[in-house]
């Protein structure tokens, strides 16, 4: 269990305001973070992380105090046991990729690790090449593997993904995905793809204005075509999951995310990733 409670000044484009987080997760989840530019997403990880210190707060993981500013009590970001990736890869130029994951390495620590990730992340044609050889989702994969060197028991992920394009991304997703549950991580995702934190995330929060809030999803409705109190909406299946005495899917209408119940009869071999067509009637759905 992470339990976060923090306060921090900060200095943004549009002037100073209070950041004030209250906010627990448990372990081995997997929680998505949004909100817009500016509202302390990163603030918030580097203060996990260690890279920040708040004003005032107390940061507790698994019953460890990381943080208290009240008691004095700061441990450095080494001893934290975090894996962060940021939005730049930030690999040793000089250093192929087996030795960008070695360097990650303990002292007198087993190199076995890092052939396990080599394998994971799909690394092997690559172990050999240097940064400047290889492409934006190849340095990405290598630096979330460096991440996971030391087995981190926390992972924390800006903006992973921004940088590259749709279809790379995407496949990057499942890796992401897959390390989270290989190693059984608590981890801890920054972006702004409503489609990407619905997809990896069990649970989605809000920051907006240093606060945690609700996330505001735009109004799926107002750009739909109307008829008699209905719309017709189109979008990607994300996920299907049993819900009661049925199932029911997420979709991704843009950026827009909506959940649909259905019986059993209607799935006729849906999976994520397919178009549907959704008919919204008196504010409930239903699969067309």
């Amino acid at each position: 269990m992470i339990r976060i409670a923090v306060e921090k000044r900060l200095h943004t484009a549009s002037g100073e305001w209070p950041m004030q987080v209250e906010l627990q997760v448990e372990a081995r989840a997997f929680l998505g973070i949004t909100g817009p530019s500016g509202s302390g997403k990163t603030t918030l990880l580097r203060m996990i992380a260690g890279l920040v210190c708040p004003d005032h707060g107390r940061i507790e993981v698994d019953d460890r105090v990381w943080l208290d500013t009240a008691r004095g009590i700061n441990v450095p970001p080494q001893q934290r046991g975090i894996g962060m990736v940021f939005q730049d890869y930030a690999l040793f130029p000089n250093m192929n990729v087996r030795q960008n994951l070695e360097y990650a390495l303990a002292k007198g620590e087993d190199k076995q690790v890092v052939e396990e990730l080599i394998q994971i992340m799909a690394l092997e044609a690559l172990v050999a090449r240097y940064p400047r050889q290889l492409s934006g989702g190849q340095q990405q994969r290598v630096a979330l593997a460096r991440a996971l060197v030391r087995r981190p028991r926390l992972l924390l992920l800006d903006e992973p993904l921004s940088a590259l394009d749709p279809r790379m991304r995407e496949h990057l997703q499942d890796y992401i995905r897959r390390v989270h549950e290989t190693y059984e991580l608590t981890t801890l995702m920054v972006s702004h793809d409503y489609r990407e934190v619905h997809k990896l995330a069990q649970r989605v929060i809000g920051l907006e204005d240093g606060k945690v809030v609700q996330p505001d999803w735009p109004d799926v409705a107002t750009n739909s075509n109307r008829n008699g109190g209905r719309f017709r909406l189109f979008g990607e299946m994300l996920s299907l999951e049993e819900s009661g005495a049925g199932y029911a899917i997420e979709v991704a209408i843009g950026e827009n995310i909506i959940r649909v119940p259905l019986a059993t009869s209607d799935i006729n071999g849906l999976q994520p990733g397919d178009a549907v067509e959704i008919e919204v009637e008196a504010y409930r759905a239903r699969l067309v």
